[in-house]
């Protein structure tokens, strides 16, 4: 990998480390759902001006926009607002690698190969270790939805996947036009659980900190970041790319440390090794030879 590529490279992740502290900030003033709804405003105009709709029926679009931009950000934001500490979501997230494995098996028949069956009970047990050993500083609640929130990320790349076979589209288009899915739910869904009154407060209250965080949820974390990554995935082979999203729960946890002040325990950093080691026997373990060959006699 080039040199610039490797600073293109270190950018995303850090855009999407950073991600998680700027959502919890935009929590602060912000109830979860209106969060999602202004995020995808900002991610939809003027993108959605200016790229034209993806060559993909309507149902494969709103699967995709319901799936990954409703059913995530919907799950994950409510999980921060309700006890999921920052750095943790950054981490528990990746258990999305999980759930496409799973949901890959299900819908299109893929087999599992050996790495998997050692990769997914030693990131399942160190997520184990994360739930049940917070002292106070995560919650059940806000670990079960972050759980939800991957389980989406999951089925959504399922779907793109099957978008990707079928049919030939720009990532731009993709991400403009998925955007325009959630965002009558998000406020439908806002409206119901939030209230009219809460909404009305948020908004005429608007901060500058909330108006800089859906800025950059919106243009930095959703045009920068995939923008970036999917012109790394273009020039370089999946196997290379790939990998570098293993550091983002390491920069989501380190900044969630400095900015948000938190902390973990012993058994949760312990858990948080075991996650990051078995995605990366997830990833890197298809390299590898784990039955020797019989050679011809």
């Amino acid at each position: 990998m080039q040199t610039k590529d490797k600073c293109l490279a270190a950018l995303v992740i850090l855009c999407w480390g950073l991600n998680f502290v700027a959502i919890k900030w935009g929590l602060e003033g912000i109830p979860p759902l209106l969060l999602g709804a202004l995020r995808f405003i900002g991610v939809v105009f003027p993108a959605i001006l200016l790229v034209p709709k993806p060559t993909i029926p309507w149902r494969w679009l709103l699967a995709y926009g319901g799936a990954i931009s409703l059913g995530q950000f919907a799950f994950l934001f409510s999980a921060m607002k309700f006890g999921m500490p920052a750095g943790m979501a950054s981490l528990v997230l990746q258990s999305q690698v999980v759930f496409t494995l799973l949901f890959a098996m299900i819908w299109l028949g893929e087999r599992w190969q050996p790495h998997h069956w050692v990769a997914l009970p030693l990131a399942g047990f160190g997520l184990y270790l994360i739930a049940t050993n917070g002292e106070g500083n995560l919650t059940l609640l806000g670990f079960i939805l972050t759980l939800c929130a991957a389980a989406c990320w999951g089925l959504g790349n399922v779907i793109n996947r099957q978008i990707g076979l079928r049919y030939h589209t720009s990532l731009p288009s993709l991400i403009a036009w998925a955007g325009l899915v959630p965002i009558l739910p998000f406020f439908a869904l806002s409206w119901l659980f939030e209230g009219p009154e809460r909404i009305a407060s948020s908004l005429l209250n608007f901060s500058w900190q909330g108006l800089l965080c859906v800025l950059y949820l919106s243009y930095v974390a959703t045009w920068l970041g995939y923008g970036l990554w999917g012109r790394l995935l273009m020039r370089y082979p999946v196997a290379q790319v790939a990998p570098l999203s293993l550091l983002i729960p390491c920069v989501g946890l380190v900044a969630a440390a400095i900015l948000l002040d938190e902390h973990q325990t012993t058994l949760q950093w312990l858990g948080a090794g075991l996650v990051l080691l078995g995605f990366v026997v997830h990833l890197l373990g298809g390299r590898l030879r784990w039955f020797k060959p019989q050679s011809a006699t």
